[in-house]
């Protein structure tokens, strides 16, 4: 009998210690990816990158202990480019999403697809734009790119009266702005991850600050007096009024994505889910609100081109704020956050990896970003001005050129508003014909023939009208 206890009693600590290993193993060991897309938000207008008007006190505190990428660049900066580039790690002439309201193809390599074979789970939430195949219409789970939960409009701008798509045909609404709504289900997705063994890749993708600008909460736009606003001195006296107006709205949409980051960052706390998190904050690319005279994106000056970029990880980052200047693309993205995993990026990927330079290893880039314009449409038409282009931003120069010939030429350092075009003035020859040079060298590196628009359009087959534009429906 006493053999017996003896036995029962080692048997009862085996039980034990079984269940212990059980439940160390359902803890994720692989870090989770929380991505905070938002659309049309530039790099400058956040409290921690000196914009004097805004109120963005919750990611100012995120700026303070994340790696912050002080230059990142929206290669080409329009919502569906960027957007296929960040899925696939690819450039826009690879992918072909070099144009709004197109399809990003079913045969991509998304990092939704290479986390979902690693063992993630994976969630978006809110805008899409990737479907190509109207605005409001259903997408089904075969051209959703690998991702699993599923929250997802193709695109609206309507932010207090917007719909969603589940995986059922049945169109649901969001309750009230969507901003708020959205981030209310990405908190419900993260106590839901609580005792799950699968790490989880989640994107949530909001419309805001994009236009229309004056459609924010009330008590978010109280907090902006359009007359109080100091603009910047590249916005002509004669735009000032509608610029204030615009841009408090603006603000107004900044502020209130500022509190539900806040909501997130605590969600993540309260479950136990914040050590083992990797946050990113950015977005699809700027606004010019009113710089040059212009609205808007597409262009290549810094307010279009210039994004926020945080990677905020604990555990694998460290708990203290760095700031890197590096010229991270958009491309660079998708295989950086493979990089953080412990994830090899597919054979597939352009972009460079720069997990490595984040732990304090050497930057893999060589300092410049390369802008492109593949073909002009929507916001910055022909009619407009609108010109194919490619360009590169380097720590201190802006250089640009069209089909023929230099086009624009800053010295970021001296003229950080960009208000003196210094294009094939003699005494900036040289700087000219070495980032000319440079640039050139880029593009055959990548690939890029630098032809017109039209060539492209019929590669790819995209039909558009009199604008140069795909038409949408709604």
């Amino acid at each position: 009998m006493k053999t017996i206890t003896v036995g029962l009693s080692f048997l009862a600590v085996l039980l034990v210690l079984g269940s212990s290993l059980v439940t160390a193993e359902e803890k994720p060991t692989n870090p989770n990816i929380l991505f905070l897309l938002t659309d049309q938000w530039r790099a400058d207008a956040l409290g921690y990158a000196g914009d004097p008007n805004v109120r963005t006190p919750n990611l100012d505190r995120l700026a303070s202990k994340s790696v912050n990428f002080t230059h990142a660049v929206s290669g080409c900066p329009v919502c569906c480019p960027y957007r296929a580039s960040l899925l696939t790690g690819q450039r826009v002439l690879t992918h072909g999403v070099f144009m709004n309201d197109v399809q990003l193809s079913a045969e991509a390599v998304t990092i939704a697809e290479v986390l979902v074979d690693k063992g993630y789970d994976t969630g978006y939430v809110g805008k899409w734009h990737l479907d190509g195949r109207g605005r409001s219409s259903f997408i089904p789970r075969q051209r959703r790119q690998g991702f699993q939960y599923w929250k997802v409009l193709e695109c609206t701008h309507n932010y207090n009266n917007s719909y969603y798509w589940g995986d059922e045909p049945v169109k649901r609404k969001w309750d009230g702005y969507d901003v708020i709504a959205q981030t209310r289900d990405a908190q419900k997705y993260l106590r839901d991850r609580v005792g799950k063994a699968k790490p989880f890749l989640f994107v949530l993708s909001w419309g805001t600050p994009h236009a229309p600008y004056n459609t924010a909460p009330q008590r978010y736009r109280d907090l902006y007096d359009p007359q109080k606003l100091e603009l910047r001195p590249n916005v002509p006296k004669v735009m000032h009024g509608r610029v204030r107006r615009d841009l408090a709205g603006y603000y107004a949409h900044c502020t209130a994505i500022d509190e539900m980051v806040a909501q997130l960052l605590d969600t993540l706390e309260e479950t136990g889910l914040a050590e083992n998190t990797i946050v990113v904050f950015t977005s699809d690319h700027g606004d010019m609100l009113g710089s040059q005279g212009a609205y808007k994106k597409q262009r290549p000056f810094d307010e279009s081109i210039r994004v926020p970029l945080l990677f905020h990880a604990p555990t694998l980052l460290g708990k203290g704020g760095r700031k890197l200047d590096a010229r991270i693309n958009t491309e660079d993205l998708m295989p950086t956050l493979l990089g953080l995993c412990g994830v090899e990026p597919p054979k597939t990927v352009e972009g460079l990896d720069y997990s490595d330079y984040m732990r304090g290893g050497e930057c893999p880039g060589d300092g410049v970003a390369v802008v492109t314009c593949p073909q002009p449409f929507g916001q910055w038409t022909r009619r407009q001005g609108g010109r194919e282009c490619r360009g590169l931003r380097s720590d201190r120069y802006t250089y640009v050129r069209h089909l023929d010939g230099p086009w624009m030429l800053f010295d970021n350092e001296k003229d950080p508003y960009q208000m003196t075009n210094l294009c094939n003035l003699p005494q900036y020859a040289e700087v000219q014909t070495r980032l000319n040079a440079l640039l050139m060298d880029k593009l055959k590196q990548q690939g890029d023939k630098f032809l017109p628009g039209p060539v492209y359009l019929k590669r790819w087959g995209y039909k558009v009208d009199a604008s140069g534009t795909v038409p949408y429906t709604n």
